[in-house]
């Protein structure tokens, strides 16, 4: 009988599991094709990486295209991931770049006087901030949960059209009143479309391939925002053209183009692998029956949890997410991590144009932080993933962001404006550690249901930092914002000190897992195996990516 000493799945649990310094897991190496490895990997080193049998009760097979057995090569599988970034991802970029140029029009907007056109302050435009990050959080985790029932390839451009008609809305406000309206709806419409896209892309995509795609998503964002500055510098420009000011001419071409994109999105994303027929998509599917095998089966096999997939979320998944310790570690480094964001991006341009820019400039100098800051973040999250490493990642772009509020912070005010705007775009091109962190939780929730839960919490609390966000930057504190800023390094700093906690709380829980084991007898361990789908990430098989 094999004893714990001579067992491998002893030694390959120490090897993925304890150590936080551990090297990255790398498949095994199939003789002929990738489909092989079920069947090739003995019995005790599949309660590792993912059951050896498809079929283990008490799970019922859903998918009629999911083929437990199937074999299929390397470059047949790199085909189907072609064809997905070739075909589904460029839809679901111009979705998040339409989202973010919606989202930033209204710094823009605000440079360009639209409180004084109004008849307020700025703390007025923080308050709206502060109601805007509210209703979004509730929209984020509504959103997640809507997705799962309407079903997100529904959900998505219904979500849209709604937001381009707020959009448009803001050509008709007049007051102060007309605003906190208007940026309170935007807030409910906008809301759920970055988790329901979350909960869509992880029907089609494997763990390990999520992250890059995110890092694309929220680079599209930060593409979204430098050409939402460009094009603001000349609609700004339009100012008194049938009586309108500038900023409205900016809120009105946007919503124009979030409708008819809109419109386009509802008629081209397929529900999922097999309908990819039809409206804009074409008369021929993306994929032939054997593709669709494919792509089915090799998520499935990524993450066994997907064989229901279309599983709607239960008070039992909600309950098990809010029980989640590393949940909450991924919430919190979320809420503070980010809360410099809030007064960078809604004063961006107005803080360049306190160096003496004109509001023109001013606008078009925020595309090169912006740029910077999409190719950066994708740099690092792409090479993560290569490494299959997540905290000193995270720690290294929280790193930057505090570096570039402490040479903010540091500059007297009589700089040159040079120096300035170099300290600004080297704050704001940080690497966004958001897309990471999410990524990093999604891999290590272990089921759907909790990770369509906690899609709508992690989203929520990227935005719910708003509300005291919105606070850093007052009007006594300007132009230089030297009490704000102080602020900003103190949460950049907490963040940079939480990457390296959760990273080994991940290594702690792994290793109470491998003790765990190390207690169970034979029997146990098929037991566990049986049940690991419905346990998640409480399985001690589950292995927590560090």
């Amino acid at each position: 009988m094999t004893t714990r000493a001579t067992n491998p799945v002893w030694n390959e649990l120490e090897r993925l599991c304890i150590s936080p310094f551990a090297p990255p897991y790398h498949e095994p190496q199939e003789k002929s094709t990738s489909g092989a490895r079920l069947d090739a990997v003995n019995e005790t080193t599949s309660l590792l990486r993912g059951p050896s049998n498809l079929n283990a009760e008490p799970y019922d097979v859903k998918n009629p295209h999911l083929v437990e057995s199937l074999d299929y090569s390397p470059e047949e599988e790199r085909n189907v991931l072609r064809i997905l970034d070739r075909r589904l991802m460029p839809c679901i970029l111009l979705t998040t770049f339409v989202l973010n140029m919606d989202r930033t029009n209204n710094s823009n907007a605000i440079s360009d006087n639209l409180p004084f056109d109004l008849g307020f302050d700025i703390n007025v435009v923080n308050t709206a901030t502060a109601m805007y990050s509210v209703l979004f959080a509730m929209a984020c985790l509504s959103g997640a949960i809507a997705a799962k029932i309407a079903g997100p390839s529904r959900w998505i451009p219904t979500l849209m059209f709604s937001w381009g008609l707020v959009t448009l809305a803001h050509v008709l406000i007049t007051d102060k009143s007309g605003y906190l309206t208007v940026r309170c709806f935007i807030a409910i419409t906008e809301g759920g479309v970055i988790p329901a896209t979350l909960v869509y892309l992880g029907g089609f995509y494997k763990s390990t391939e999520l992250a890059t795609r995110l890092a694309w998503f929220w680079g599209v964002q930060h593409v979204a925002s430098a050409v939402s500055g460009l094009m603001a510098s000349g609609l700004l420009k339009l100012r008194g053209v049938y009586g309108l000011p500038g900023w409205k001419w900016l809120f009105l071409v946007d919503g124009i183009i979030t409708v008819v994109v809109a419109v386009f999105t509802w008629f081209y994303l397929p529900i999922d692998m097999t309908s990819t027929s039809g409206g804009l998509r074409g008369r021929k599917p993306w994929f032939n029956e054997r593709q669709v095998q494919i792509a089915v089966t090799r998520v499935i096999r990524d993450d066994i949890s997907k064989r229901s997939y279309e599983k709607t979320v239960t008070w039992l998944d909600i309950r098990d997410t809010l029980t989640d310790v590393g949940v909450w570690g991924h919430l919190i480094i979320s809420m503070i991590g980010q809360t410099p964001n809030t007064p960078m991006h809604t004063y961006l341009p107005t803080v360049i144009k306190s160096f003496n820019f004109n509001v023109y400039v001013a606008n078009a100098l925020t595309a090169p932080p912006y740029i910077l800051q999409g190719i950066s973040m994708i740099i690092v999250i792409q090479h993560s993933d290569k490494v299959r490493e997540r905290g000193y990642h995270g720690a290294f772009g929280a790193g930057w962001q505090l570096a570039g509020w402490v040479f903010l912070r540091s500059l007297p005010s009589g700089a040159g404006r040079g120096l300035k705007y170099l300290a600004a775009v080297i704050v704001a091109s940080w690497p966004s550690t958001h897309p990471l962190n999410i990524a990093w939780m999604s891999e290590n929730t272990g089921s759907v249901g909790k990770r369509t839960v906690a899609s709508g919490l992690i989203i929520g609390s990227s935005n719910i930092y708003g509300v005291w966000g919105s606070q850093i930057y007052r009007a006594d504190d300007a132009p230089d914002f030297r009490r704000g800023n102080l602020i900003n390094i103190g949460f950049a700093g907490t963040a940079f000190v939480l990457w390296f906690v959760h990273k080994n709380i991940y290594a702690y829980l792994n290793a109470r897992n491998t003790a765990k084991l190390a207690i169970l007898t034979e029997d146990e361990l098929i037991h566990e195996e049986k049940a690991r789908e419905a346990k998640g990430n409480r399985s001690p098989l589950f292995c927590f990516t560090t």
